[in-house]
């Protein structure tokens, strides 16, 4: 996919502004990012990667690595202090909503244990924290405020904290 195509279909799933700005912005970002081959092109791309910082984390209040591994499709709702671990991998048509948290796990030493890796089609609730190397299945939802530690199962909804299963659906 082109990345005209890729920033019309990010500007299509985003309901709102801000979210329209942060998945353009960071699609954009991490195109030219993969593009990369050598120093000098990373040179190249400094003044893109430092104006996306300053646009994400300063301007909107979220920080999301341009090194990121985000699959297509990302949905942004009311884009505010969103914050994502470098080594978090999303999969496509992930929806995030505001004063989310997906970082690592760290050991007493400082050590990184893993990040979370999330499937395909998971809707993500305001106020939720997933920490840790754990993976949200496919179709999954998470509950608003949910603190996700565990394995989340596909097609499922968890909330809580810890988050616990509530339901069992047919999302595909």
């Amino acid at each position: 996919m082109s990345l005209f195509s890729r920033i019309r279909q990010d500007i299509r799933n985003n309901p709102n502004f801000k979210g329209r700005i942060i998945v353009v912005c960071f699609t954009t970002v991490s195109y030219f990012r993969k593009k990369v081959k050598n120093k000098f092109t990373l040179v190249l791309c400094a003044p893109l990667i430092i104006l996306y910082k300053v646009i994400t984390d300063l301007v909107l209040g979220c920080e999301i690595p341009a090194s990121t591994k985000i699959g297509s499709g990302l949905i942004i709702h009311h884009g505010r202090a969103i914050v994502l671990n470098k080594n978090t991998v999303l999969g496509n048509n992930v929806t995030i909503k505001h004063n989310t948290t997906i970082g690592n796990k760290e050991d007493f030493e400082g050590a990184d244990l893993g990040s979370p890796v999330i499937g395909d089609n998971v809707i993500i609730g305001p106020h939720s924290i997933i920490i840790g190397p754990i993976c949200i299945g496919d179709n999954a939802i998470i509950g608003a405020g949910s603190v996700v530690v565990k394995n989340v199962e596909p097609s499922t909804i968890v909330a809580g904290n810890p988050a616990k299963l509530i339901k069992k659906t047919h999302r595909s």
